[in-house]
């Protein structure tokens, strides 16, 4: 069975996905120097207002509270912002993008959203996956039609095929092996149980044992921390490995979980955002020999509210934050229209007013990027969305082929 030692250990070989994911490289695979695409779903929810805080609005600091960040020094929420420009900052965990962002490799948009604003995590994701004006608008996902009306190599590094992969479009899968661990939580919950047992504390021990060399539940609960932390940065280097392979996928699809942050944000964010970093590091140092021709889009299903709740956390919102990133990327400054942060600017009273719809910024990146039609992409990849023009000045030019 291939560990995730023995995954991480082949990409930094440079054997290439292949070898660690029995893909057959197909023989129409496309001009290797063709463009590389990655799209990402951060499922639960990001606070785009934590991720790329507009410290330079009057009515942030008022609204957050706590949780507020500067770029002047460590605050409550944690350590000091990396400053963008005169309004926006990125967070402290997010170091290796704000490298990017220095080197014009990465842009941030701001109050972006899908059409559907309403607060369901699922609704909202189905909006974002199927491509239309609505959660019920489309029972297959505008990424597979992408790939089918591009004629692409497409993969979903998840376990199951998601919506947004779902459709006539052949798409292969690939998956890291699961852990062998048991969950620390569990452990932590059954040992009192399982102790109090003659007959069975002995067994309970035994399979303690098997867990790893550090003993306690303390030491495997931070062992077990530590393979959860590399989760996501194995997956995005797996699909930089891929995108990077000749013959390989051209585009991928890689989802994480885990955004929703109603209690604790502060804390939460600080760790899941590093673990974003890190995996965002990994993806650039695997796709690296191809890097100048690829993109990632990273989004979330919706935004949280502008003020903090009474645990330290936030609620369902509207307007986030999404990410471009690549050496296609035009970045180094921060996209979108943000509308304010004083109370009369947000909608419904509690969220961030979104003025960007997802749409226009993934019809600019499959039109410029990848050469799609405005036709193919208003009729057959986002259907009935004539009026929704391919957002300009996203990526490079020069980089693109198709």
């Amino acid at each position: 069975m291939t560990t995730r030692r023995d995954l991480l250990t082949m990409i930094g070989c440079g054997l290439g996905a292949a070898s660690f994911a029995g893909w057959a490289p197909p023989s129409w695979a496309a001009n290797p120097a063709g463009p590389r695409l990655m799209f990402v779903l951060l499922r639960g929810g990001l606070d785009g207002v934590h991720a790329v805080p507009p410290v330079g609005d009057p009515g942030y600091a008022p609204l957050r509270g706590a949780l507020a960040l500067s770029p002047a020094g460590p605050t409550a929420a944690g350590g000091a912002a990396f400053a963008l420009d005169g309004t926006f900052a990125l967070h402290p965990s997010l170091g290796f993008c704000a490298r990017l962002y220095a080197q014009r490799d990465f842009l941030p948009i701001v109050a972006a959203a899908p059409p559907y604003w309403g607060r369901s995590h699922f609704e909202a994701q189905d909006c974002v996956e199927n491509g239309t004006n609505s959660p019920s608008g489309a029972e297959t996902g505008w990424l597979n039609r992408a790939v089918g009306a591009c004629h692409q190599q497409g993969l979903s590094a998840t376990a199951v095929t998601p919506l947004i992969m779902r459709g006539p479009a052949p798409i292969d899968a690939w998956s890291p092996p699961l852990p062998n661990r048991v969950n620390p939580i569990l452990l932590q919950r059954l040992e009192p149980l399982y102790g109090e047992d003659e007959a069975l504390a002995g067994a309970f021990a035994d399979a303690i044992a098997e867990q790893g060399e550090e003993t306690g539940i303390d030491g495997r609960i931070r062992g077990a921390q530590l393979a959860i932390g590399q989760r996501l940065p194995t997956i995005f280097a797996a699909a930089g490995a891929f995108l990077a392979r000749r013959g390989g996928p051209r585009i991928v699809f890689v989802e994480d979980y885990g955004w929703d942050t109603h209690a604790n944000q502060a804390a939460i964010l600080t760790r899941k955002l590093a673990e974003l970093d890190r995996a965002v590091h990994a993806f650039h140092d695997a796709v690296l020999p191809v890097w100048s021709r690829t993109v990632a889009i990273v989004v979330t299903e919706f935004g949280r509210t502008a003020r903090v709740n009474g645990t330290g956390g936030t609620d369902h919102g509207t307007g986030g934050a999404m990410f471009l990133l690549g050496g296609a990327v035009d970045g180094g400054r921060v996209g979108g229209q943000w509308p304010g942060m004083r109370p009369e600017d947000l909608y419904q009273h509690r969220d961030i007013h979104a003025t960007t719809d997802q749409r226009v910024v993934f019809k600019g990146v499959l039109a410029t990027h990848l050469g799609m039609s405005e036709e193919v992409l208003a009729r057959v990849v986002f259907p009935d969305s004539a009026g929704l023009r391919p957002a300009g000045g996203l990526l490079r030019r020069g980089v693109h082929a198709a």
